[in-house]
């Protein structure tokens, strides 16, 4: 299986799970473009991605610059959605409404826009992949909303399979995995950090970014996977237990 002559979009792909996508697609033959809300990101991804890779500086708060980014890209293959924003973990009766309803914006009204503007120009055969979490099977105290948010991207899943269908579409349920986002750690915290989210697994080990990059992959090759969530924990959930 490959990607060959095939168009992909990867919006949150300027950095972690996004970029470490991009690049896996684009070495199994796909032209990839990229998108991102911060310009100075974007440029950096592009510089490290082959000559197959594009980007465009889009919002995924902002429906029009959505709309604006499919519009550019045209007829695509697959969409895969990695975007996301730093978790606030406040007790929902510190949080205002309004506030809550923007905290889901890139997490969870930001795949409603991507879908909707990339489904009806995605060609036969192609597959929407979106990304979810553990949280919402395990929430973390403080995260009844994240949580919420994580548990409504699968269903949307779920149900986007059977709307778009024959358009695969599928979600990833990524555990604890090491990002750029937690780099901005001091060293010994983030020492602490990993060895104890490490602890938490059955294989004693934080997942790796290309880790989550060859599961979206799979998911976009494989043509007889769709309305399915795949959990790459390192077996979190069962060390739970």
């Amino acid at each position: 299986m490959s990607l060959a002559n095939q168009r992909v979009v990867v919006i949150g792909g300027s950095s972690g799970l996004g970029l470490a996508t991009a690049r896996a697609a684009a070495e199994a033959g796909a032209s990839v473009t990229i998108a991102s809300s911060r310009p100075e990101r974007l440029e950096k991804a592009l510089a490290e991605l082959p000559d197959t890779c594009d980007g465009l500086v889009t919002d995924a708060r902002d429906e029009a610059d959505v709309a604006a980014l499919f519009e550019r890209v045209g007829t695509l293959d697959h969409l895969v959605y990695t975007a996301g924003d730093a978790l606030d973990p406040r007790p929902l009766r510190d949080l205002p409404l309004d506030e809550a309803r923007r905290l889901l914006d890139v997490r969870f009204w930001g795949v409603v826009a991507a879908v909707k503007h990339a489904a009806p120009r995605i060609r036969p055969g192609g597959s929407i992949v979106l990304t979810g979490g553990i949280i919402g099977v395990r929430p973390m105290p403080g995260a009844a909303l994240m949580a919420g948010a994580a548990a409504a991207l699968e269903g949307f899943a779920r149900g986007l399979a059977v709307d778009l269908a024959p358009i695969r579409v599928n979600a990833v349920r990524p555990g604890a995995v090491h990002t750029p986002m937690w780099d901005g750690l001091p060293q010994p915290q983030l020492d602490a950090m990993i060895a104890a989210r490490a602890e938490q697994t059955l294989v004693k080990a934080v997942g790796e970014a290309d880790q989550i990059a060859a599961t979206n992959l799979y998911l976009m090759e494989n043509a007889f996977v769709t309305g399915t969530v795949l959990t790459v924990d390192g077996g979190s959930l069962l060390a739970a237990g």
